[in-house]
């Protein structure tokens, strides 16, 4: 994603054209990020809306050597993490609990293996039927490159409960392909 600086300039002024400009360029990345994280389309475009507004309050500190497409999912993640530990209907709804650091290796999935068998959409459908906050935290680790630590402090969770998270969305998606596997292989 190329964003001239003169547009960059001309937003931080207060350029509406320019504003509206950037935000129809950013919109697919932004939308993108937002939608692994929400199951809703309202609530992905209103988590998106947020992360622009963001966005613009903030061009002035964007650092010239940040690529700016990192740059704003960086934000729009944020963002995400933020609302998510604001939202109180999420905390009520989810158990904390400690997991020990046990080694689960022998649940893992190679994903590469299954993109070769399933699309983009049949992987992305899988992952939004993931309760919201293992979805949450298999996203931040498998998809955006949070570490673990990184996600225990952003969501307030201990570390082997993110590693627990993982490993149960890994199993969760292992097992909803096997099953997607058989009925295709029984209707062939």
């Amino acid at each position: 994603m190329q964003i001239e600086p003169r547009l960059i300039k001309d937003c931080i002024k207060g350029d509406r054209r320019a504003q509206s400009e950037l935000y129809r360029r950013c919109y697919g990345v932004l939308m993108g990020v937002c939608m692994r994280y929400h199951r809703q389309e309202e609530d992905a475009v209103s988590a998106m809306n947020m992360a622009f507004l963001k966005i613009l309050n903030n061009l002035k500190k964007r650092k010239d050597n940040v690529p700016f497409e990192a740059w704003i999912r960086r934000i729009t993640i944020n963002v995400i993490i933020d609302e998510f530990r604001k939202n109180k209907k999420h905390k009520e709804a989810i158990e904390y609990r400690d997991f020990d650091d046990r080694d689960n290796s022998s649940v893992m999935i190679d994903l590469n293996k299954a993109d070769q068998q399933f699309d983009a959409e049949d992987i992305e459908r899988i992952i939004q039927e993931l309760p919201q906050m293992s979805r949450e935290v298999f996203n931040m680790y498998a998809i955006d490159g949070y570490s673990h630590k990184e996600i225990s402090s952003m969501l307030s969770i201990s570390v082997g409960t993110s590693k627990w998270h993982v490993s149960f969305a890994r199993t969760r998606i292992k097992e909803r392909i096997e099953l997607t596997k058989k009925i295709h292989h029984r209707s062939n």
